[in-house]
């Protein structure tokens, strides 16, 4: 590669995070105004407030440090998040398939895996309730019975992240296999080829399958509803994200437009064997599958309950199954 292709290369990946970031700071936007306030029947937020101006405004607040046994880090795992992210979306770049083990099927599970992971150490890590200690011993007398453990209600939110992370991400991984089924390789330049020959993965029986189960593990990696079990009422339904103030606040609102993004290009790369790069009209293909998954995600949740346990197991169990038959259909 000459330095001509290297600055080119440079240049399309920067433009690509650039456009990534420009359109994620709206479909907060678009999920709250056009479908969750259409549906509710009310007028709802400007469309740059929950992904935009949000942001701003808390970048603005006055910094709390929250009662934590490792507050820097702690209030650095959102900014992991992003950048975790930020990974994601080159990894699956055409212009770094030439790194082979690097643009592959294992980093991305990987990093994946990591993102989730986050979310444990979020709840794990905070000791307070609303970023302030308690003012006073929350025992009553007389209360106390010797032998029984006492926990903070992040630690519940620790609990809960582990569970999604043991259990409730399978939909989405076994999704992600499907492609590599069909194109015998896990490497993304090999599955984005195949569908340059064979046509789109979604095209097909297992591809169709596969895709209702991606979307399905979407939602779950999003804790949108009704898969939503880190945010419970128990948590002020913020979950593990509820001690985070000013701009550490900020960062959780950006990392969560561009994980959608990143979510869509991701299945847009694997399913249609398009993805992200500057360079090429198809990157509008995955601006408009952001838009598509921002939509669909929000009309599913605004008509959804919230699962129990004892409803999101099964659910989770069923859609995996379905996963496993569209990878064995793949073979047929």
């Amino acid at each position: 590669m000459t330095i001509v292709d290297s600055l080119i290369a440079l240049t399309a990946v920067i433009g690509t995070l650039i456009v990534a970031f420009v359109v994620s700071v709206w479909l907060p936007g678009v999920e709250r105004k056009f479908i969750h306030a259409r549906i509710q029947q009310r007028i709802g937020p400007p469309i740059s407030s929950p992904g935009l101006m949000s942001p701003i405004k808390f970048f603005f607040k006055e910094i709390i440090n929250p009662n934590s046994p490792m507050p820097r880090l702690y209030n650095s795992i959102p900014l992991i998040g992003i950048i975790i992210t930020i990974f994601l979306l080159i990894i699956i770049m055409p212009q770094l398939y030439p790194l082979a083990a690097f643009a592959s099927i294992i980093a991305l599970v990987g990093l994946l895996k990591v993102e989730e992971i986050l979310y444990m150490f979020m709840g794990a890590l905070s000791k307070s309730v609303l970023s302030l200690k308690m003012p006073f011993p929350d025992v009553v007398k007389g209360a106390k019975h010797p032998d029984v453990p006492r926990s903070f209600v992040e630690e519940l939110s620790a609990m809960r992240a582990f569970r999604l992370i043991a259990f409730g991400s399978f939909p989405i991984y076994i999704a992600i296999f499907v492609p590599v089924a069909m194109a015998s390789s896990i490497f993304l330049s090999d599955i984005v080829s195949y569908q340059q020959v064979h046509g789109p993965v979604l095209f097909s029986l297992s591809g169709i399958l596969g895709a209702i189960v991606f979307f399905i593990g979407f939602m779950i990696l999003l804790n949108e509803y009704p898969f939503s079990i880190l945010k419970t009422k128990a948590d002020v339904i913020e979950g593990p994200l509820l001690e985070y103030a000013s701009k550490y606040r900020a960062y959780v609102y950006i990392s969560r437009g561009l994980l959608i993004f990143v979510l869509s290009s991701i299945f847009c790369t694997l399913f249609l064997g398009i993805p992200p790069n500057l360079l090429s009209w198809t990157i509008l293909v995955n601006i408009l599958m952001a838009f598509i998954f921002t939509i669909l995600m929000a009309v599913v949740s605004a008509f959804s309950p919230i699962f129990t346990f004892k409803q999101f197991y099964p659910v989770v169990a069923g859609v995996s199954v379905l996963g496993i038959l569209a990878i064995i259909a793949s073979f047929l």
